[in-house]
């Protein structure tokens, strides 16, 4: 999918939500601790599974899976799938699993005012902090290192002090 598609939807999510800020960059992120809980989750109920037999291990690994997923994105109070947009004047992160479709209900509004972005490498993830020291506020993402996801054109942009 195209970094000018998943800009464009997230313009138009923005648009409906009487936002009149250009979009600049747009990827798709999940909670911090998305990868790990779906590995963590699928190893707990593979094991599981094991009593059913390689079919049974299967259906573990992936209902596993899944649950660890959805229970790390309940725990950090957001959907699982996010569509992120930066703009001159702010951050903002939109409920999507689609790349190509106009997202749901905005999730976060951050303003770039002040705003202190930290990057951590992983393995298969880059870790995103945005954090207002003055109010302590932190929202952690993570966004997947293949190209198609477009985190890190996300992550560049509030890195270099995107404006336009």
């Amino acid at each position: 999918m195209s970094e000018e598609t998943m800009e464009r939807v997230v313009q138009e999510a923005l648009t409906r939500d009487g936002i009149t800020d250009q979009v600049i960059a747009a990827g798709q992120f999940n909670p911090r601790g998305q990868t790990g809980s779906l590995f963590a989750g699928g190893l707990v109920s593979g094991s599981l599974g094991e009593v059913g037999g390689s079919a049974g291990q299967a259906v573990g690994n992936v209902a596993g899976g899944i649950g660890g997923m959805r229970a790390n994105a309940a725990a950090h109070g957001m959907p699982e799938f996010m569509l992120v947009g930066v703009t001159a004047d702010g951050v903002y992160g939109f409920e999507g699993r689609s790349r190509s479709k106009e997202p749901g209900a905005m999730v976060f509004k951050v303003s770039r005012a002040g705003l202190e972005v930290k990057v951590h490498q992983r393995v298969n993830v880059r870790v995103l902090e945005l954090i207002h020291p003055e109010t302590n506020s932190r929202i952690e993402l993570e966004g997947g290192r293949l190209p198609l996801t477009h985190s890190k054109d996300v992550i560049e942009a509030l890195a270099h002090g995107d404006t336009v």
